[in-house]
């Protein structure tokens, strides 16, 4: 168990050291040297030393400290700890690594610049740790205001992007934009995973027809658990299973005309999901279940005739 429990935290801490690499690359190459910025307290640094001589790895750590110590009144310290040795980090590589000019070209510099820093902090944040202090802040103002955490970074960003535009020039506050774009929306396909998967909720009357049609046809692993209907003026009620069900997005459609098949007015109530982990995605039938399958296709093709 104590040598799982130290694979385990060796993991982690190797993939934020992915991370800090990542965001470190996309800082040196790509935004440092054209003057491109980032949203979150890396933006301000990279603002900051636009307009003084001081080196932007002290600038990381000394903006990224009001957060950290905001983050220890409000998320947990594992975190924190996790959060101060990734900055650290980032400021070091920053610092010391030597990484070459890769482009000078403005519109590879924000797509591959937002790229490399997205997945930067996308892992660290898989990993529990924060690259970006901004974040702390929308978890905070979030718990004491009721502000969703995206609109929060939003609006902070909007301030700094606006005094960009005010500060350096226009040019180079669009350009700063999609760079925030393109990292934003990588970090979160990062942190989300790249598969799109969809929780499926399904009510009928024929649920162990539509349970065997999901399992055989689809391969996918679901969730039975008890529900009733029919309450109402004669107090009488029917029990019934209700299947809940995960599948990638690419067989949803296959899914309905399945439960179609079976049952046209099943009751589908269909929602996003952002995490999978554990249980039976996919379900690979061995040959003893096509004779199931069989009789499964028969069945039906009689409730149809």
């Amino acid at each position: 168990m104590e040598s799982k429990k130290v694979t385990s935290y060796f993991y982690e801490y190797f993939q934020i050291f992915i991370g800090i690499v990542l965001t470190s690359l996309g800082l040196k190459s790509f935004l440092l040297p054209n003057g491109f910025l980032d949203g979150g307290v890396t933006g301000i640094a990279l603002l900051v030393r636009t307009q003084v001589d001081i080196n932007m790895s002290y600038l990381l750590v000394i903006f990224s400290i009001p957060f950290l110590i905001l983050g220890y009144f409000t998320v947990s310290k594992r975190i924190v700890l996790k959060s101060i040795i990734s900055i650290l980090g980032v400021a070091l590589f920053i610092h010391f690594e030597n990484f070459q000019t890769i482009t000078n070209d403005k519109l590879l510099i924000s797509i591959f610049g937002g790229l490399l820093v997205g997945s930067g902090i996308g892992i660290a944040i898989r990993n529990g740790s924060v690259l970006d202090g901004s974040e702390i802040l929308g978890v905070y103002l979030n718990d004491k205001l009721g502000i969703s955490i995206g609109k929060i970074v939003l609006i902070f960003n909007i301030i700094l992007f606006s005094i960009t535009a005010f500060v350096i020039s226009t040019e180079i506050a669009l350009y700063s934009i999609l760079t925030y774009i393109v990292a934003a929306k990588v970090t979160d396909t990062v942190i989300e995973g790249f598969e799109d998967f969809i929780g499926v909720t399904i009510v009928s009357k024929q649920y162990d027809l539509i349970k065997i049609a999901i399992l055989e046809e689809l391969g996918t692993g679901l969730t039975v658990y008890k529900g009733s209907s029919g309450f109402g003026n004669k107090g009488e009620a029917e029990d019934f299973d209700i299947i809940h069900s995960i599948i990638n997005r690419i067989d949803i459609k296959k899914m309905y005309r399945l439960i179609k098949e079976i049952d046209s007015e099943a009751f589908i109530v269909e929602f996003d999901v952002n995490s999978v982990k554990g249980g039976v995605l996919r379900h690979y039938i061995d040959k003893k279940k096509n004779k199931k399958l069989e009789v499964f296709k028969a069945t039906v093709s009689k409730i149809n005739k």
